[in-house]
């Protein structure tokens, strides 16, 4: 995989249990796990439409692509970082791409 294709940043986020410094409460938030270089790629069609329960959802399916690296997993959530930042769930991957030469998450954005 070329650095030059790799052109946007993305951040990892994992969802953990956060105290809360006031009240001691445990609260379930998204914590950042990873900032790198990616690939993103919207997948044609870009919009998937669904109605559920009344509620249209859209979704924008993308392959996102990065460096190898350990410890990603599909529990976690993609941001991709720019002007207007997209929050994505993983929905399948990581593959790896070659002998740990990188990985390929499929994501999709939702919107209702």
């Amino acid at each position: 995989m070329r650095a030059g294709q790799l052109n946007r940043r993305i951040r990892f986020e994992r969802l953990d249990d956060v105290t809360d410094p006031n009240f001691g409460g445990s609260t379930q938030q998204w914590v950042p796990v990873v900032t790198v270089w990616a690939q993103v790629q919207d997948v044609l069609p870009s919009r998937a439409e669904t109605v559920q329960q009344g509620v249209e959802i859209t979704s924008r399916p993308a392959r996102i692509r990065i460096h190898w690296r350990p410890s990603l997993t599909s529990a976690m959530r993609i941001v991709v970082l720019g002007q207007y930042p997209r929050t994505m769930q993983i929905v399948s991957g990581p593959a790896e791409l070659g002998q740990r030469q990188g990985l390929e998450f499929m994501a999709e954005e939702f919107s209702v």
